[in-house]
């Protein structure tokens, strides 16, 4: 299944300048999803990390992968009317490359485990099919 935004934006809370996904595709459900997200060169945060050599945040990049592993376990949960998705950790991140102003990445998740209602997920951030970047995160997701 792939997503636009619109049908993203009814799945996560995130708006604007905090959505950092333009499209999803749900390869498995709460399971597995590629996201991609095109960083123009008048994002708000170029300005100030760093002016004169603008590079994507590392935490915005982890930020992505969180919302696309919060969207494909949302859409596995989407009857349900109320989701709450609250992000717990990051480990074992990793950035080997720099995005740049005017990049397009995708981000990869996969589901590890759940204990409860926590998840965990490994990402990755391709750029150009070269891997950039990469984390474990977990979110504890409560849904009725």
């Amino acid at each position: 299944m792939n997503l636009n935004l619109d049908e993203i934006k009814k799945l996560i809370p995130h708006r604007s300048p905090f959505l950092f996904v333009d499209t999803c595709k749900i390869v498995i459900e709460g399971e597995h999803g590629k996201s991609q997200k095109f960083f123009s060169n008048d994002e708000y945060f170029f300005k100030g990390h760093f002016p004169d050599n603008p590079i994507v945040p590392g935490v915005i990049i982890v930020e992505a992968m969180a919302q696309t592993a919060g969207i494909v376990v949302s859409y596995k949960l989407r009857n349900f009317k109320e989701k709450s998705v609250l992000f717990m950790s990051v480990n074992k991140a990793k950035f080997r490359k720099p995005i740049l102003p005017n990049d397009t990445v995708v981000f990869e998740v996969k589901f590890l485990n759940k204990v409860r209602d926590v998840y965990k997920f490994e990402g990755t951030c391709f750029k150009e099919d070269v891997k950039v970047s990469e984390a474990e995160f977990s979110a504890m997701i409560t849904y009725k």
